[in-house]
Order: structure tokens, then C-alpha cells, then sequence
């Protein structure tokens, strides 16, 4: 029997069998065409940015374009290699070494540009130096409260005035905390290190987990497939 109010009663739309499939197709190959595109266009862009750079500097008779009449994106790229490895070698050297420290002699009595100089030398050495103690794990710490987990990077043992005004008489870790979806930037703190638990993740892992917001985690039985975070859910009945 029916009733006035069954016409007011919100009747559920059937979703069309086929576009469901569609949809779910799309979304499929979105995921694994975005991934793909969006890098070979960093790169693209990134090659094209140093060549636009390069090239001016580079004398027109060793550039290819003269000889296979074809603009060849790229070519900036190798001689900015060159060119770095060279300086590189040179500086390593003890002419270069003393020409390094003439330079930097002069630079450091030029009041704004020893203050610039300075600051983009310390990224540099922190961004391009290799060292053993720099973000080799990834830990748990209890932040923003207690009972809250979030993922960090170890970076060091915590030294000199920093070590020694912190109350606390065990041995001090510095850590760097992320953002998600955005690891680049974050938040440093230093703590005890009973209060820091280390993960058996890598650190790629971890970042993987940390820009994904939680959604790709590693997969032990094989590292090279990150392993969804829906794989574990039960089926729906």
C-alpha cells in the first residue's frame, strides 16, 4: 500500500553499468598517465631552462644546429656538465684552492653580497654534500601532543650550545618533521633520543608515505611496488 509520502522519499540513481566501467578506466589510466607526463614535462622544461641559460655563452661554432640544421634541446645540458666537472677538477687543485680563498677574501669585505654569498654557499654545501648522517632514517615521534604520531627524518645528533642548554642529560637528536603533500617544507626539533622510535623504512619510503598523505605504504614482500592502503581492507560483502 502506498502512501502520500512516498513520492517525497529521494530515490537512488543507478549508475549505468557501463559508464562505471569508463569511469573506473579513466581513473586507472589517470593515475598511470599523470605520473609519467607531469615528470618528462619537469625534465623537459628543466633541460630547456639550462639551455636557454648555456647556450649564449657556448661559441656558435660548437653547437650542432649549424651542421644538422636542428635546434637540439639538450645541448646546454652537456656543456653545463662539462663545464662544472672542470671547475670542479680545477678547484680541487692548489691553484684553484687559492684562487678559491683570493675570491672569498674579496667577497667577505663587501657587506650585502658576503651576507648573500654566505647563505646560498651553506645551501649548496648542504643540499649537494654527501654525508653519512644526513636523513639516513626515518623515525615516529609523538607530535603535535602526546598519543599523536607523525613521520620524521633524522638528521643528527644534537651539538654544542644547542646540547648543552636542552635540560635533559640524555643524548639529544635533531629531527626534521614534514608537511604532507609538500616534504620540502616542515618543522625541526630536538629531542631525547628515547623519544624518537626508528622505522625499518627507508627514507624514500617514508616520503613516499608522507606525499601520498598516507595512502601508499611500503610493501614488504617487495619494495619495489609501494603497496596501497585500501589493499588491506576487507572485501564488501
Amino acid at each position: 500500500m502506498t502512501t502520500p509520502f512516498d513520492d517525497l522519499e529521494p530515490k537512488k540513481k543507478k549508475r549505468h553499468p557501463i559508464l562505471g566501467g569508463l569511469r573506473a578506466s579513466f581513473l586507472t589510466g589517470l593515475i598511470v598517465i599523470a605520473p609519467i607526463g607531469l615528470t618528462a614535462w619537469l625534465i623537459w622544461t628543466v633541460v630547456g631552462w639550462i639551455d636557454g641559460w648555456v647556450l649564449p655563452f657556448v661559441p656558435y661554432q660548437f653547437r650542432p644546429e649549424q651542421y644538422i640544421g636542428i635546434n637540439l634541446r639538450g645541448v646546454g645540458v652537456i656543456f653545463f656538465l662539462l663545464f662544472t666537472i672542470i671547475v670542479g677538477w680545477v678547484a680541487k687543485g692548489l691553484i684553484g684552492r687559492s684562487l678559491l680563498s683570493w675570491a672569498e677574501g674579496v667577497v667577505e669585505n663587501l657587506p650585502v653580497v658576503r651576507s648573500v654569498y654566505s647563505g646560498l654557499k651553506q645551501i649548496a654545501e648542504t643540499v649537494f654534500t654527501q654525508t653519512d648522517t644526513s636523513f639516513d632514517k626515518a623515525c615516529l615521534v609523538e607530535y603535535p601532543r602526546k598519543g599523536i604520531w607523525a613521520i620524521a627524518f633524522i638528521s643528527s645528533t644534537a651539538k654544542f650550545e644547542i646540547d648543552e642548554k636542552l635540560p635533559s642529560e640524555e643524548q639529544k637528536v635533531s629531527v626534521f618533521l614534514p608537511t604532507t603533500p609538500n616534504p620540502t617544507s616542515g618543522f625541526l626539533l630536538f629531542l631525547n633520543r628515547s623519544d624518537v622510535m626508528e622505522l625499518d623504512m627507508t627514507v624514500e619510503e617514508a616520503a613516499k608515505l608522507i606525499i601520498s598523505a598516507g595512502l601508499v605504504y611500503p610493501n614488504p614482500k617487495d619494495p619495489s611496488k609501494p603497496k596501497p592502503a585500501n589493499e588491506d581492507r576487507p572485501a564488501a560483502e
